[in-house]
């Protein structure tokens, strides 16, 4: 968790947190069904892939499905299920050469066994690798999240392993998904929308957010160096003053 206080000043981000929105939006202004933007989607996510990995980017993380698209209709979820099992099996390789380091993030208790497994396969494989992280939320809601944590803090507590008076914030982050990694410094979201919309809600506290008026099938690495510069303007106090 960062405390210090300090400008932007053209200091790249060390963490990029992206809120991919617009895919549908995309393919039904241009007639096209909702999967074509699904799959343009995917294509995205490898562009910016390799453009963090070029900007020296440490955490990228992606909100690839959120705990409540399980809304969508049947057959579209199942569909980005199938993206899922289909960018895992066809880039793994290609990003465990690249040194990137994959971590996924959100509830695994309700998700297909193969995808489980693929997930942990991808993990595995990846863990040694120093290179770029690259964070996917999947079957994620930070609201989920943060209950999640609060759960196994209590059963520690039960168990008589944790004082109640030494649950703080260093604790309770601790337990989130994103144990071990540093909060974003920079949020994205496209589509032109200006919300949340239940990602990372601890971890972003003081987060810088940029919000593109571009669907996600358009973003490359001008659109994401474009994000990165606006962030590198904006003053960073964290809840104090400048000096």
């Amino acid at each position: 968790m960062v405390t210090d206080a300090k400008a932007g000043g053209g200091t790249p981000p060390v963490h990029v947190a992206i809120i991919m929105d617009g895919n549908g939006r995309w393919a039904e202004a241009r007639g096209l069904p909702r999967s074509e933007g699904h799959r343009r989607g995917v294509e995205a996510v490898r562009r910016t892939v390799t453009a963090a990995s070029d900007l020296g980017i440490g955490y990228l993380t992606l909100f690839s499905f959120s705990s409540e698209n399980w809304s969508r209709p049947p057959a579209e979820v199942e569909f980005l299920f199938g993206l899922l099992r289909m960018f895992i099996r066809r880039d793994l390789a290609r990003l465990h050469r690249q040194g990137v380091r994959i971590q996924v993030i959100g509830s695994r208790h309700e998700l297909p066994k193969d995808i489980a497994a693929l997930i942990n396969e991808a993990e595995a494989k990846t863990a040694g690798n120093t290179g770029l992280c690259m964070v996917v939320a999947f079957n994620y809601g930070g609201r989920d999240e943060i209950a999640r944590a609060a759960r196994e803090i209590a059963r520690k507590v039960a168990r008589g392993g944790i004082d109640p008076a030494e649950v703080d914030e260093a604790m309770i982050a601790s337990h989130l998904d994103t144990a071990n990694m540093p909060d974003p410094d920079l949020v994205i979201r496209t589509s032109g929308e200006m919300r949340l919309s239940n990602f990372l809600l601890w971890q972003s506290a003081y987060a810088e957010f940029v919000f593109l008026p571009l669907h996600w099938p358009d973003f490359d690495d001008a659109a994401l160096k474009s994000a990165i510069a606006e962030f590198s303007q904006r003053s960073r106090r964290f809840g104090g003053r400048l000096k």
